[in-house]
């Protein structure tokens, strides 16, 4: 018989502001609406706590780092939770210093989440070596990673939205499933040998101009590079299982090495500089693509995909009605198109809804709007 205790819900702090309350975290997309980031992270009226991390260009040196709101050694935020607790959320709570949070006292904490804070440093975490398993310091003011030494055990660490500048001191964290770096100052993908067990690996909104360095992650799944600076796709190779590639708002010309990519479902390279479709001819298990914001004219290339299910294509060159015609009526699992702001759409948009209905009846969703079945 279990016992009293296994058939008790964690405990769970949360912290947001002056509230202290507990609570379950909703289920979110993975894919946020503008699409560079996997991992949907701020409610749409919430706001950065340090937004001049984003604003001035050289905050990210050391000089520049600014004082944050120290909390006075006698407000203990934690003071009134059991020491069992598995679960701790201090967001948006001024909280400048992690030793301040006396996290000594707790011996079963799994999830430490510290967002939306002034923290600069990396610190006091060793007490919670034994248990902890995830990690989110998502804006912060931190510039160096370190701290990290024995918190072997993790799977998940979000360093997003902080100064960080370079990528080091996580490679002896083998049991890392999901390494967030969104929203840092890092030009170089290094020093990330040794995570064979990585499956998710966010650099969005960085420095980088070359994919590199991720030879050693074979298990890799999800890569998300996008709003860069990468002008040539390569240095994918190594990464047999990976299943979902973005690299929209770079400086992509052409689509090139996706051949060793036989596990690739999802392709999203909007806002980009591509012409054409070729260097697809490879990922036949092709499911979603995104290639809005291009300069395509022809939709040639896409035959051979007989999985795909979304095709989002707007605001490109695309003319030809026969020409989407020949390429798309045969896939049955095709139910989402955009083509809106193409020369399609723009020389005649009331007929063309239409015109795409008739021509792709498996079609459910044209652009933003559900197709009404009669």
């Amino acid at each position: 018989m279990p016992s009293e205790k296994e058939n008790t819900p964690p405990h769970r702090i949360s912290i947001n502001g002056n509230d202290a309350v507990g609570h379950e975290s909703p289920n979110k997309s993975p894919r946020s609406s503008s699409g560079w980031d996997g991992k949907l992270r701020l409610e749409k009226k919430a706001e950065l706590a340090n937004p001049e991390a984003l604003s001035d260009p050289e905050y990210s040196d050391d000089e520049q780092v600014l004082p944050g709101e120290v909390i006075d050694a006698d407000e203990d935020l934690l003071d009134d939770y059991p020491s069992d607790t598995e679960e701790i959320d201090c967001v948006h709570a001024r909280v400048s210093s992690i030793p301040l949070l006396k996290l000594d006292r707790f011996k079963a904490v799994t999830r430490l989440c510290l967002r939306q804070n002034t923290i600069t440093e990396i610190e006091g975490l060793s007490y919670l070596a034994s248990t902890l398993q995830d990690l989110d310091l998502y804006d912060n003011l931190i510039a160096h990673i370190r701290g990290l030494e024995d918190l072997t055990g993790l799977t998940s660490l979000d360093l997003s939205f902080n100064k960080i500048k370079h990528i080091k001191k996580v490679n002896h964290l083998p049991n890392l499933t999901d390494l967030y770096f969104v929203q840092n100052k890092i030009s170089t993908i290094e020093n990330l040998d040794g995570l064979s067990k990585l499956r998710n690996l966010e650099l969005a909104a960085n420095r980088i101009r070359e994919i590199q360095n991720l030879e050693t992650l074979v298990g890799l799944e999800e890569l998300w590079l996008g709003k860069n600076k990468i002008t040539e796709m390569k240095g994918l190779d190594s990464l047999q299982n990976l299943k979902i590639l973005s690299i929209q708002s770079n400086r992509i010309r052409k689509i090139s090495g996706l051949d060793a990519l036989p596990n690739l479902e999802e392709l999203y390279i909007s806002h980009n500089a591509l012409s054409s479709l070729a260097g697809l001819e490879k990922v036949q298990g092709l499911r979603v693509l995104d290639i809005s914001n291009n300069q395509i004219a022809s939709v040639e290339g896409l035959e051979h995909l007989e999985e795909l299910e979304e095709l989002w294509a707007s605001y490109n060159q695309i003319s030809d009605f026969a020409e989407v015609e020949r390429e798309l009526k045969d896939k049955t699992k095709l139910t989402t198109v955009y083509f809106e702001g193409n020369p399609l759409q723009l020389k005649n948009p009331t007929l063309y809804r239409n015109k795409v209905r008739l021509m792709l009846p498996q079609v459910m969703q044209i652009d933003a709007t559900f197709v009404r079945v009669s």
